[in-house]
């Protein structure tokens, strides 16, 4: 570790002699992409500045605890000796975390879907409660969320919606999310007091902006019908909504966003090509597939992943062991510990497989 971190630190010095320097300052294709090395590699060299400090410091002591004879200091020093041990062990983990690769999607936009599963107008309902507890985290982190699709049950309840979401490090925060989301709960459609278990699934792609995707046009079957849900006197007067099928996948794509249904269809297909794009990489690139399965539980949407349950209060995200008893403040947006969570268990796991 203390190798790399010598030639990342030696790295960080000869970028910011780059950058200085004028026949680099007028590319602006090299400065972008030295400007993005440095970003990465800064706050290892900074937080390895820190650790090269402290050991230093420790050294300093155990020498001065060696020829220190009056009682008061050597205590002093050995308790010096003790902090720095301690400090230069988190370090040493921390600098771990920070060299781990980088997952080159934390930084997009999410194209986020939500469906209602088993326990039809409660899971609907639940969808819905899923739905508001994103958009609340969202606007916490002051993102932007644009509904594409929603169909919402006479209840008010959704059996299905596509946003996107956009922001800094979207995707890193959300990534986790993939997969069964349960609740336990007394729904409001019951009237003999009975807890029920409904389930809903959450899929979370990361948008990616360029995607190169052929696609034949006899492969798809395109559908327009008027859309739903809120929208004026609009809504009711033309097809703008669009629903596009990928004949060869089953996969299919709908966005009743835009007034346009040529807007509509630019946005579905963009989804469809997201989607295609998970599809054929996740199938096709082996080393892909094996990230996926490195992170927390395998990603796969048919995994449950977490359990809401409100007799208890609580919510418990079952791939780590991790319960918070606070699901009012939950269901309201405030997942960050959760996020917390379930980061620094993938990164631990990922640590350990490099050791292994």
């Amino acid at each position: 570790m203390i190798e790399r971190c010598d030639k990342i630190r030696e790295r960080v010095k000869e970028i910011g002699n780059l950058l200085n320097d004028p026949a680099v300052y007028g590319d602006i294709q090299k400065s972008k992409e030295l400007g993005k090395e440095l970003k990465n590699l800064e706050p290892i060299a900074d937080m390895y500045e820190v650790y090269l400090k402290t050991e230093s410091d420790l050294n300093d002591a155990k020498q001065m605890l060696e020829i220190e004879t009056d009682a008061g200091m050597k205590e002093f020093f050995e308790q010096e000796i003790e902090n720095a041990k301690q400090t230069l062990e988190k370090l040493d983990y921390d600098l771990k975390i920070l060299m781990l690769p980088k997952d080159e999607n934390d930084e997009k936009n999410v194209i986020m879907e939500i469906r209602g599963g088993a326990g039809g107008e409660e899971a609907a309902l639940f969808a819905g409660d899923i739905l508001r507890m994103y958009l609340r985290f969202a606007e916490i982190n002051r993102w932007k969320v644009e509904i594409l699709d929603q169909n919402e049950t006479e209840l008010g309840g959704i059996k299905e919606c596509t946003l996107m979401i956009k922001g800094k490090g979207v995707y890193s925060k959300l990534k986790y999310e993939s997969g069964v989301h349960r609740v336990q709960r007394v729904p409001t459609t019951e009237t003999q007091g009975r807890v029920h278990t409904s389930t809903i699934t959450v899929a979370v792609l990361p948008e990616q902006e360029d995607v190169e995707i052929e696609i034949n046009d006899n492969d798809l079957r395109i559908d327009t019908y008027r859309a739903s849900g809120a929208g004026g006197q609009h809504i009711n007067k033309t097809d703008s909504a669009v629903r596009i099928t990928h004949l060869p996948t089953g996969i299919v794509v709908a966005c009743q966003d835009e007034r346009s249904q040529i807007k509509n269809r630019e946005r579905a297909m963009h989804i469809l090509k997201n989607k295609l794009y998970d599809k054929y990489k996740t199938e096709a690139d082996e080393k892909y597939a094996n990230d996926r399965k490195s992170q927390i539980g395998t990603g796969d949407r048919s995994e449950r992943i977490r359990t809401y349950n409100f007799p208890q209060g609580r919510v418990t995200d079952h791939r780590i062991g991790f319960t918070l008893y606070s699901i009012d403040a939950f269901m309201d947006g405030e997942i960050e510990d959760m996020l917390v969570a379930l980061k620094e268990a993938d990164q631990k796991k990922k640590l350990d497989a490099q050791m292994v």
